[in-house]
C-alpha cells in the first residue's frame, strides 16, 4: 500500500487534544487495511518525526435512522480504523497549522 493512501485524516477533538498535550498522542483515521508499520512509515515521512508506538482501533459501522414525511429512514454509517501514534519526546505535529 501506497503511504499516501494510509493516513485519511487526523481526528480532532477536547479528548485528543488533552492526550496530545499530556501524553504525546496523536489520533489519526486511517485506511482499514493498514497494518500498524504501515501506519508508522506513512506518520514519520509524512510529518518527518520520529513514532515510538501505533495502536489501533476498529470502529464499527453503526445503524442511524431519521423520520421524515415519508416515514422512517434508516441507513449506515461506514466503518472505519482509529490508530493512536505515540511520537517520540520533544516531537510535536502541529495539525492546526492550515486553519
Amino acid at each position: 500500500m501506497k503511504t499516501s493512501d494510509v493516513l485519511i485524516k487526523p481526528v480532532l477533538s477536547e479528548k485528543v487534544n488533552r492526550l496530545s498535550e499530556k501524553y504525546n498522542r496523536y489520533t489519526f483515521v486511517v485506511n482499514r487495511k493498514a497494518n500498524k508499520l504501515e501506519i508508522k512509515k506513512a506518520v514519520e515521512e509524512f510529518y518527518g518525526i520520529t513514532v515510538e508506538a501505533v495502536n489501533t482501533i476498529n470502529v464499527p459501522s453503526k445503524v442511524k435512522q431519521r423520520n421524515t414525511k415519508a416515514g422512517l429512514l434508516t441507513g449506515r454509517k461506514p466503518a472505519k480504523k482509529k490508530a493512536v501514534v505515540t511520537v517520540a519526546e520533544g516531537d510535536t505535529i502541529d495539525l492546526y497549522g492550515n486553519v
